[in-house]
């Protein structure tokens, strides 16, 4: 047993990390239990569109689990992937939903435009670009990356909460305090902040657990079992349609793959900046293995595309597993091992990610309380903007608020890249701006204009 451990340790660089087994297997449960909510959640989204609901849920889970295992152990990345939140909604809502607002697709046709983007990733993948792409960012704006999704699952785990609500004046304002759910999230989060102030390792976890037994004690969640045998995965396996996808006019059929290519590229590129800097991953401004990552996400979204689900992206939720000490892919393995399980401890999961109907909305104050904790931490990288050249931190801040304020790391990312190429080059200082960044300012403009 001890000479496996020692070669596990070994192959995942625990020394180089400066992390045990005990950090890695914390670090990967948290992962699993702030991301399980999109067990439930994402075949609820594709159910919109005709999909079967239990078809989607063990597609969901096969294709986490799979990216994920290989996120650990080709990149010794503690980054897990899961169908992308954003990505899911422009499959039902917009590849799926009627013309003109939508493209008239079916879901078997939809499926097919994802698989193609996924073999389209794989391919550029291999060629480096995408590597390329992600070590060409700006260290101001990879700061402000990691900052801006800071903000964004600040806000998110608000909203789980109930601390916030929108308004359609305001945006957002001041949730109903007195609400149980509520109650519970400031509870959570009151614990999470005493833990974390003495330093007690799996704080995070723990303050996951703890918010689950508290929303049980006020009656929000309910036990549901533990094991169920129910798996369908007929319904949606091998059903994508690419003959029929060619039917569609060509204008439709590539503005389709452009936004799931923009989508995918951005949000993981933004995740993995995030979590790297975070974790401590980067190394003078890059990320080493970075195109071993990406592969791990170009062969998610074509397997997902090919058991019956919307893109794979790397998950900001993993930012909680790090906080609880995860350094290596042995986290992400640990995590994907988790999403594979579920597919069998459904109604255990869905106890403490499934959700609590509060109005017309579902909220998660189980999970509320370590995304809000989370983003906190996530704000560390503002320390190294350089605060006295405005070409510099002007981008850098329009990333930070991009991000969280229009819901989307991949806007976010484009406000700052054409906001830092339009700075560098009026003040002269062209040379200081990478070309891949100049490029990709222009691709975001000609985005923004025609999209």
């Amino acid at each position: 047993m001890t000479t496996l451990m020692n070669s596990i340790a070994g192959f995942f660089k625990f020394d180089e990390h400066g992390t045990t087994f005990e950090r890695e297997i914390v670090g990967g449960v948290t992962t699993f239990l702030a991301m399980s909510y999109i067990i439930f959640v994402q075949p609820g989204v594709l159910s919109v569109a005709g999909m079967n609901f239990q078809a989607v849920m063990a597609a969901t889970c096969l294709a986490a689990a799979a990216s994920t295992v290989l996120m650990g152990l080709v990149a010794n990345y503690p980054v897990a992937l899961a169908p992308g939140m954003g990505e899911n909604f422009f499959f039902a809502y917009t590849l799926c939903g009627a013309v003109p607002l939508g493209f008239g697709l079916t879901w078997q046709q939809a499926l097919a435009a994802v698989l193609l983007a996924g073999i389209f990733f794989i391919a550029i993948t291999l060629t480096g670009l995408r590597a390329r792409i992600v070590n060409s960012i700006p260290h101001s704006l990879q700061c402000s990356i990691a900052a801006g999704i800071g903000l964004f699952i600040t806000l998110i785990g608000l909203e789980y909460g109930g601390l916030v609500v929108a308004s359609p004046g305001t945006l957002v304002r001041m949730g109903d305090l007195r609400q149980p759910v509520v109650l519970a999230t400031v509870a959570g989060l009151l614990l999470i902040v005493v833990l974390l102030s003495f330093r007690v390792r799996g704080a995070i976890l723990m303050g996951i657990l703890a918010s689950t037994a508290i929303c049980f004690v006020l009656g929000l969640v309910h036990y549901q079992g533990v094991f169920s045998m129910q798996l369908h995965l007929a319904p949606t396996v091998w059903k994508f349609d690419i003959a029929g996808l060619f039917h569609v006019s060509p204008g439709r059929l590539g503005s389709a793959i452009f936004v799931l290519f923009y989508l995918a590229l951005f949000d993981t590129v933004g995740t993995l900046v995030g979590v790297g800097h975070q974790a401590g991953l980067v190394r003078d401004g890059k990320l080493p293995r970075v195109d071993r990552a990406l592969f791990a996400d170009a062969v998610g979204t074509t397997a997902g595309a090919a058991l019956g689900t919307s893109t794979i992206t790397c998950y900001i939720e993993s930012a909680a597993g790090v906080s609880d000490g995860a350094r290596t892919g042995l986290a992400s393995v640990v995590t994907g091992i988790l999403l594979a399980a579920s597919l069998f401890f459904s109604p255990l999961a869905s106890m403490i990610g499934g959700g609590v109907k509060s109005g017309q909305s579902i909220l998660y104050p189980t999970l509320a309380p370590a995304l809000i904790a989370v983003g906190a931490m996530m704000l560390k990288p503002l320390r190294e903007l350089p605060w006295d050249d405005p070409t510099e931190f002007l981008p850098a801040f329009l990333v930070l608020v991009g991000i969280p304020l229009t819901f989307s790391i991949a806007n976010g990312i484009a406000f700052g890249l054409v906001t830092f190429a339009i700075a560098k080059l009026a003040t002269g200082r062209a040379r200081e701006c990478p070309p891949l960044t100049y490029a990709f300012a222009a691709l975001f403009v000609v985005q923004f204009l025609i999209l």
